[in-house]
């Protein structure tokens, strides 16, 4: 599903990105790990299309990486950092909007949405407003965003950021769910529990740095 061939990135004289190459197969995850710096976000940048390589390639599914691309963007959905929330649309409106965009059928994406916030434990949080959670519950928003949409490949920077180890251990279940429904699976992460409940590939950067 996913094939990365000596892809690296500079800017200027500064290596953001040493050149790497690592693959993964439909169904099975990737994990990136390695120091701060060594170009773990920079790779799931470029494998999303938010950052194209200086050198190298990447082919997901046997095509090319073009982020303007309809059939690209609904192959791969991608999370880093929280995306843009509107203080006027509820925990829920907005999980629904998501899912309504990219589902033909209300019901369908109705019934989507409401998943992804249980499966995430936030029902009881749905008629919030962005402002009123925690920085937990806002980075399970976060990855609620991210899940309520079709996809065959799903990357995520650091989803264990801010969440306790309960939380972190919630976010490992439904991302095991989703690898093992046949998503291709990559996540960097600084946390082992994690990389340990998730990874069938592991890629180290600091190798590579």
């Amino acid at each position: 599903m996913i094939e990365v061939n000596e892809v690296g990135v500079t800017a200027g004289d500064v290596t953001l990105l040493a050149p790497v190459s690592v693959m993964a197969q439909r169904g099975e995850a990737l994990v990136v790990r390695g120091r701060n710096g060594t170009g773990k976000s920079t790779l799931l940048r470029v494998l999303s299309g938010a950052q194209k390589p200086s050198s190298g390639a990447v082919r997901i599914d046997g095509g090319a990486v073009v982020e303007r691309d309809r059939g690209f963007r609904r192959r791969v959905a991608a999370m880093s950092g929280l995306p843009p929330m509107a203080p006027d649309l509820t925990v829920f409106d907005h999980v629904l909007l998501v899912a309504t965009t990219w589902l033909d059928d209300p019901d369908s994406a109705a019934e989507l949405a409401r998943g992804v916030v249980a499966e995430l434990g936030l029902t009881s949080l749905g008629r919030r407003f962005p402002h009123e959670l925690s920085s937990g519950q806002t980075q399970l928003f976060g990855i609620a965003l991210v899940l309520a949409r079709p996809f065959e490949v799903l990357i995520l920077d650091e989803p264990e950021q801010r969440l306790d180890p309960e939380h972190v251990e919630s976010v490992i279940r439904v991302l095991r769910a989703r690898r093992d429904d046949g998503a291709t699976l990559v996540i960097a992460t600084h946390s082992p529990v994690l990389a340990d409940g998730l990874a069938d590939r592991t890629l180290w950067l600091d190798a590579a740095a």
